[in-house]
């Protein structure tokens, strides 16, 4: 039985769908004709690193067209970069980033593959860790991948360029990320790999020490960046607009419908499984006003939901809201907890529930006025409770809470 059953120029055309580049269109051509010819897989690569332990869905975005390449035949490798998190990825930041320890690397790894198998068919699915050929990298081995690039071509990205003007500090373990990342490609002999534009510099310095080595260089496929639920920073872990799979399907509901409408529209381009077809009709019906924007983004919330979590969950999350937002209604169910008078720290409080994971992404919702005190926005980080009072806390739409204070 043949392993690769579509025709080159199909799996192109589908490839090129929500594309930003490919690189280069006519070498990928090539390699799935010989693919073809010969039904042989080509291995293609997407690598992660574990610096938080949630993937997002802006990771989707890519996991979906490897999805797409495993079900044309080929072999597709998730690459977990338990080395690499070590170092961490400086594209597209202004800083250095902190180096992890080993026990957060490999903590934050341990869900990867659960998480990815909501996405992937594990069973056709190779997971890597880099540190299996970079952990064995002697001295003088790292001298010679060094050795194959040059300081003037590292400072070419436009991070770098940014920081170097400023005159803020770039230290030498920045340096060789995209080195051990393109290294990455060497050991795995990667025919294909994808990742997100910001990573374009990184993909193509696997191309480039393939080359250096003496071995065929891998095509690139860049997808889009998929803008946060700020809708204007890329989603991302350490920026804490980021939707997880993790998520519980109320969280991930209420995160949905969160976004504005024009960054709706993009969530449906890039993470619907609709055809492009469909997804044009609605984005203009909408632009009509045949449909509401608020429905539409229901209609996303749900579909969002049922891909990651047991069909018709979606339903009941927008059964839900609108009982408990759009009516305006306090649930019977709502979680209830006494609470002593005098100063209330508010986002103590949410931490404990677990409505926030960390006091920044908490002061960043109640910047967006996203924190409801008895149905009125409140900017205040402590409050001074009154004993025989109830208040009802909300942050966003779904996160809701009423406090008795003793």
């Amino acid at each position: 039985m043949r392993k690769i059953k579509v025709s080159a120029e199909e799996q192109l055309k589908e490839l090129k769908r929500g594309t930003v580049d490919i690189i280069p269109e006519d070498e990928l051509l090539k390699k799935l004709k010989k693919s073809y010819e010969e039904d042989k897989p080509l291995i293609v690569k997407f690598g992660a690193d574990p610096s938080r332990p949630d993937i997002h869905l802006g990771h989707t975005v890519i996991l979906q067209k490897l999805k797409l390449l495993q079900d044309f035949g080929h072999e597709v490798h998730f690459l977990i970069g338990d080395f690499t998190a070590r170092i961490g990825d400086p594209s597209g930041k202004s800083k250095t980033r902190p180096i992890l320890t080993d026990q957060e690397v490999i903590e934050n790894a341990k869900t990867y593959s659960q998480q990815v198998a909501k996405v992937l068919d594990m069973e056709k699915t190779k997971v890597d860790f880099n540190n299996d050929w970079l952990g064995e990298l002697s001295p003088i081995d790292m001298i010679k991948i060094m050795a194959k690039v040059t300081i003037s071509s590292v400072l070419e990205r436009d991070d770098f360029t940014k920081r170097f003007k400023a005159q803020e500090a770039i230290y030498m373990h920045e340096f060789a990320y995209p080195l051990m990342q393109g290294y990455d490609s060497v050991a795995m002999d990667a025919d294909l790999e994808l990742g997100g534009t910001d990573q374009t510099f990184n993909l193509l310095m696997g191309r480039h020490l393939q080359k250096a080595f003496d071995k065929e260089p891998q095509c690139i496929l860049t997808m889009p960046i998929l803008e946060g639920t700020d809708g204007v920073q890329k989603m991302s872990k350490s920026l804490e607009n980021y939707i997880s799979l993790e998520d519980t399907p109320s969280d991930m509901f209420g995160k949905m419908m969160s976004i504005s409408d024009d960054l709706m529209l993009k969530y449906y381009e890039l993470l619907c499984r609709r055809s492009a077809e469909e997804v044009s009709e609605l984005i203009g019906e909408i632009k009509s006003g045949k449909k509401h924007p608020m429905d539409a983004k229901k209609e996303l919330a749900v579909e969002i939901v049922n891909y990651y979590h047991p069909e018709g969950t979606g339903e009941e999350e927008r059964k839900k809201f609108e009982d408990r937002f759009a009516k305006n209604k306090i649930p019977d169910d709502i979680l209830t907890v006494d609470v002593e008078s005098g100063e209330f720290k508010v986002l103590d409080f949410f931490r404990d529930m677990e409505f926030i994971k960390s006091n920044g992404e908490g002061r960043r919702l109640i910047k967006q006025n996203a924190f409801k005190l008895d149905g009125k926005a409140c900017k205040e980080e402590t409050l001074d409770l009154k004993s025989g009072s109830e208040h009802i806390l909300k942050l966003g739409k779904l996160r809701m809470a009423k406090i008795v204070v003793k």
